[in-house]
């Protein structure tokens, strides 16, 4: 796939998907959107990241309670969170990264997925990210940023960009290019 074709199949193409079919990720997918993840840039390739795969549906039925919108953790085959080492400071800019990484990976597999925020929100509880730690067991110093259910997509999306000029500055904040 050329680059320009590229941009418009996989970038344009990747949606959020909140649907999923009955069908099993194949492990040998979840491994490559693991290495698609640990391929992410970070500050000084530190890494800060870790992954965490659930498949059982007692734990995804347990994170679709955190909040209403991880609802669909409970119907995807497998979610994978992303928890970032808090000890460095860059932790949130590396465990995004790898975030988008896996969410174009999924796509260019024929897959679906969503991002489901979990660091900072209290959708369903004040704090819900400690519900998110518990039922994954994450230790101390580690955060939970996101849960990414992932599986083969029950909906269609038309490719999009969400491009608008006015969000473009040059050399400055405030001058445009007209």
């Amino acid at each position: 796939m050329e680059g320009r074709e590229f941009v418009e199949s996989v970038i344009f193409g990747r949606r959020s998907v909140r649907k999923f079919k009955k069908a099993p990720v194949p492990d040998e997918y979840i491994e490559l959107i693991l290495k698609a993840a640990m391929a992410a840039p970070s500050a000084w390739n530190r890494q800060p990241w870790a992954f965490i795969v659930v498949k059982t549906e007692k734990q995804r039925k347990q994170l679709a309670g955190i909040h209403r919108y991880a609802r669909m953790c409970a119907e995807a085959p497998v979610v994978i969170s992303v928890v970032g080492n808090e000890a460095d400071e860059k932790w949130i800019e590396g465990c995004s990264a790898a975030t988008e990484n896996i969410l174009l990976t999924v796509h260019a597999l024929g897959l679906g997925a969503v991002w489901v925020d979990i660091r900072g929100v209290s959708y369903g509880s004040p704090n819900d990210e400690l519900v998110a730690k518990k039922i994954l067991n994450v230790p101390g110093k580690w955060r939970v940023l996101n849960l990414i259910p992932i599986g083969y997509p029950e909906e269609e999306k038309s490719p999009r960009t969400q491009y608008n000029h006015a969000k473009i500055f040059y050399e400055e904040f405030g001058i445009r290019k007209d």
